[in-house]
């Protein structure tokens, strides 16, 4: 996870604010232009000093290369992908309605000399699904629903309540934290920078249009969480059992083999929302570090009945 006072980029809404967090990360460096030049020099990359000012004066956005480049040069070399996923998460905003950036001229972002910057964020996307390869895994898999169901009814739940198994609405559908409704549940990388693929995090609604979610039922009151993407195809929400994001959660080509989740009504009718429990275990599906920020990964942790543990689920 990030440490805390972290730069995170995904609290920028357009190219003008990405460029301020860019600043802010230069002056965390405690760098000067040169010394940045010198040190990606070192890394292999190439960062004039001049072409660096300009990008720090200038409200678009920088090349994905140049991006790259310079937050390896500041020391935040392991959270380069996040930082170029929030770039094409703007820049495809941008592209989609190019004046919503005050005061920026229209295709200001496209002025960066990457033709991507001008397609939806479904072209300029370099993440993949990772397949389902762990072979012991796949073989609790198909036996664990039931297993975690029996177990459900024998555990105690920490929640302070059994929960009663209501289905959502299936279908296209929003996943959305309970006390931050405007965030919904959707495709990024870990802030820890330590892992290469896309998990599940939450991210502002209005931004999160790509990956759609799809609830599927798969029967016994059970789901598969589905991510479709018109680029990557289709991805099923895997919790991941082992490695060093182990507990977060992944999009898998798999879909036979993914997570499947109960979804477990909480609270009164008037406040709603579901407690998510893969079938894998008896625990819930929280919010890493029970974070209220932007780019919180969602992850597998003991049943607590707190308020991260809470999710809405909206048709769309």
């Amino acid at each position: 996870m990030g440490t805390q006072g972290e730069l995170s980029p995904y609290e920028a809404r357009n190219a003008a604010g990405f460029i301020a967090l860019l600043q802010q990360l230069k002056e965390r460096s405690g760098l000067t232009y040169r010394q940045l030049e010198e040190r990606a020099a070192r890394s292999g990359d190439v960062l004039a000093r001049s072409t660096l000012a300009d990008i720090l004066r200038r409200t678009s956005l920088p090349r994905p290369d140049v991006l790259a480049a310079f937050v390896r040069a500041c020391g935040d070399g392991r959270r380069v992908d996040a930082w170029l996923d929030a770039r094409a998460r703007i820049a495809a905003d941008a592209a989609a309605a190019p004046d919503v950036v005050p005061g920026a001229a229209a295709g200001a972002v496209s002025d960066t000399g990457s033709d991507a910057d001008a397609r939806p964020r479904a072209a300029v996307s370099t993440r993949t699904w990772l397949r389902w390869t762990r072979g012991r895994t796949v073989a609790l898999a198909a036996s664990a629903p039931l297993l975690a169901l029996v177990a459900w009814g024998l555990l105690p739940d920490s929640s302070g309540g059994a929960g009663a198994a209501v289905s959502p609405a299936d279908g296209w559908v929003t996943i959305r934290p309970a006390r931050t409704s405007d965030l919904c549940l959707t495709d990024g990388r870990d802030r820890g920078g330590v892992y290469g693929s896309a998990v599940a995090v939450q991210l502002a609604c209005a931004r999160a249009t790509v990956p759609r979610t799809f609830l599927e039922p798969a029967g016994e009151g059970l789901y598969r969480i589905q991510w479709h993407h018109p680029q990557l195809g289709k991805g099923c929400l895997t919790v991941m059992s082992t490695g060093k994001v182990k507990g977060m959660l992944e999009p898998r080509d798999d879909c036979d083999q993914a997570t499947l989740f109960q979804f477990e009504a909480t609270g009164a009718e008037s406040t709603g929302g579901f407690r998510l429990r893969p079938a894998t275990s008896s625990r819930c599906v929280g919010i890493a570090g029970n974070d209220t920020a932007e780019g919180a990964e969602a992850v597998e942790e003991r049943c607590t009945g707190a308020a991260d543990q809470r999710f809405l689920v909206r048709a769309g």
